[in-house]
């Protein structure tokens, strides 16, 4: 299965642009930043939640509590899969009771992700919401869930996948569509 450089949807100024945009509809949601506190899902998710919170601390002028899940283990493919995945830390060093949760991810797809990441998170208790925040809405829903807040709704087809690569893994921001060569 190869895959073949397809069309860019983000290069690091839209990241940027999105990244404001959901900030900003975030606090406006939530009338401003207080009892939030963001979460992202490792791999890049977690790099996303970062930037959001930072970008949501510098117009709010506050200090918004950042964790990461680590959500193999909740995969409801752990037992299919045949290699064995490589199981990273969660870190949420706060309490998630009476705290709106922004869950972030790069692309949501299935919705089988974000499953997994709310069992996880709420194995730390229980908040008072948990909003889904989405660099990409790709379509494809598996089960009934919906991002709250999203950068792009990108339409995808049958043989193709979004890649979204972020500065602190991969080395420079973009967002692309790539064709799957079977």
């Amino acid at each position: 299965m190869n895959a073949t450089i397809g069309r860019m949807i983000l290069d690091q100024k839209g990241m940027s642009r999105v990244i404001d945009r959901v900030a900003h509809q975030i606090m406006e949601r939530n009338h401003g930043a207080r009892d939030i506190a963001i979460v992202g899902i490792r791999r890049r998710g977690d790099w996303l939640a970062k930037r959001l919170a930072a970008r949501i601390n510098s117009i709010e002028d506050t200090d918004i509590p950042v964790g990461a899940l680590d959500i193999n283990l909740y995969r409801d493919d752990f037992q299919m899969r045949t290699s064995q995945p490589v199981v990273r830390t969660s870190e949420i060093s706060f309490a998630v009771e009476d705290r709106t949760i922004i869950l972030v991810d790069d692309v949501l797809y299935t919705g089988r992700t974000i499953r997994a990441a709310l069992d996880e998170l709420t194995d730390y208790g229980r908040p008072k919401r948990i909003q889904l925040a989405v660099l990409i809405n790709r379509g494809g829903r598996e089960l009934p869930i919906q991002a709250d807040y999203f950068g792009e709704q990108v339409p995808i087809g049958e043989n193709e996948i979004v890649v979204v690569r972020v500065e602190e893994v991969d080395g420079a921001d973009s967002v692309v569509v790539e064709r799957i060569e079977k």
